[in-house]
Formats: structure tokens, sequence, C-alpha cells
């Protein structure tokens, strides 16, 4: 379980007369539960991923907490980290190292003994459809090849908690649809906490369980992809969104356009 409570962050942007200070999360709440798969949706500037960061320890809230399976993870870093697996936006793989050895290098950081992580590896490799890549280079790999990897590798450690920042960006569409399946059996068959951001609105109504809609670095409505179009009173879920992320007057503009 992923719990944020009263999460702010602030940025300067610009230098002297020209700068500015952007909130970028501001005093957020939010909680992802075990056993389910949590849409985190939102315009571009909304906070998405500098919430994300602090999650995952990359950044330092300046006020709040965040608890990782109830691990603070400002005062208890190392261990709160141990039980999170970060698929971000740049995945950085080692170009001249085999999906294998990439796979393998991050579970030896993480502690694992050779052995266990090339168990790991092996295992990984058959959930995700991978094993006729684990002993090629990574350099050359297509989008999906190395989304496929960098998956395996931030669960190397069997995490208990997944955070994926834009997975599907670049993906066609089957590799989309086995990124999919491989999460539903990670939370229908072992329980994990994801979080799963993105801006596509077909990928939240396909995946998420739950979902929190961020504008302004702050939380503007929570609930299942149902109740929030429920409350709205739209059967589109994108046109939803659009009202609950900028406004009733964002509509009526389209409309006017």
């Amino acid at each position: 379980m992923i719990e944020v409570r009263g999460v702010s962050r602030r940025f300067v942007q610009g230098r002297g007369r020209a700068a500015r200070v952007v909130q970028a999360v501001d005093g957020l709440d939010w909680q992802a539960g075990d056993g389910r798969i949590s849409g985190l949706l939102g315009p571009n500037g909304a906070g998405k991923t500098t919430l994300l960061r602090i999650v995952a320890g990359l950044l330092e809230a300046d006020a709040g907490q965040v608890r990782i399976d109830g691990i603070d993870v400002a005062t208890q870093r190392a261990a709160a980290l141990a039980r999170v697996g970060v698929l971000s936006d740049a995945r950085g793989l080692y170009p001249r190292l085999t999906a294998r050895e990439n796979i393998v290098y991050y579970g030896r950081l993480h502690g694992l003994t050779p052995s266990a992580a090339q168990a790991r590896a092996d295992s990984l490799a058959r959930m995700l459809q991978m094993e006729p890549l684990l002993e090629r280079r990574t350099e050359g790999f297509s989008q999906g090849e190395r989304m496929k990897t960098a998956l395996a590798r931030a669960l190397v450690h069997d995490p208990h908690n997944i955070i994926l920042d834009e997975p599907t960006n670049g993906l066609d569409v089957q590799a989309t649809r086995a990124l999919r399946e491989g999460l539903r059996r990670l939370r229908d068959e072992q329980g994990k906490c994801i979080v799963f951001s993105t801006h596509l609105m077909q990928e939240v109504q396909r995946l998420c369980d739950r979902v929190v809609v961020m504008a302004h670095g702050r939380a503007v409505a929570e609930g299942t992809v149902a109740e929030l179009c429920a409350r709205t009173g739209d059967e589109d879920f994108e046109r939803c969104f659009v009202r609950l992320a900028f406004g009733d007057d964002a509509l009526a503009a389209e409309g006017a356009a």
C-alpha cells in the first residue's frame, strides 16, 4: 500500500526577475491499495510525475508524508524503496548488456545472490513472454522489447508496490496488450499494489480499478470510472475527464469552436 498525506512540492523556474515559484504538488492526499491497479490521470503539468518521483524517493517533499507498506520514505528510505519497483519513461537500459544482464545487474543492486537474480530473470521472462530476448544485447531493441526488459528489471526484487509512469508510450498494440495482461496477473495472482500513470483514457478504462484525477497539483476527483462518469453525468469518460480536470468552461469552449 502507498499512502500520501498532505504532500507538497514547489520548484523555482527561471532566474532573476523572470523567476517564479511553481506549485507542482499542493497538499495532496491519496492512497493506492493492495490488489488494485490505481490510475493517476491528469493533463500535462498536473503534478503526476513529480508526485511519483516523491513516492519513489527521487525527490524530497517540501511538506507531508509518504508511507510504503507503513514505512516512511523520508526517514527509512532504503527500507521503503526495497518495497517498490519503478518503471519511468526514461528506461535507461545499458545497451551493451543483454536483457538478462540488465535484469540480473539490477537484482544484484537490490541484494539478490547471483543465482537468485538469474532465477528471477528466467521467471520474469516467462511471465512477460520475452524469453527470446534474454540473451540479446538491448542495443537496437524495439520500444516494446525495451519496455519488457525495463519492466522485468523493475520487478526483479519482487516488490510489493509497482509504479509505472506512462508505460505504454510508443508501444504497438501487441506490446500494450501484453503489458496489460502482465499487470492484471500481478494484481490478481500476487495482490500487488500497482500505480499506473497515463494520459490515455482507453488504458484507464480497460485496466484501472480506481482512478484519481489530478489538476494543478491537487486531487480533484477519485473513484471508479463508472463513479466519475456518474458524478459529471457523462457517459463518455473523455468528456468526464475534461470536465473534472478543466471545468465546464473547457467543454463550452469546445462546443463554441
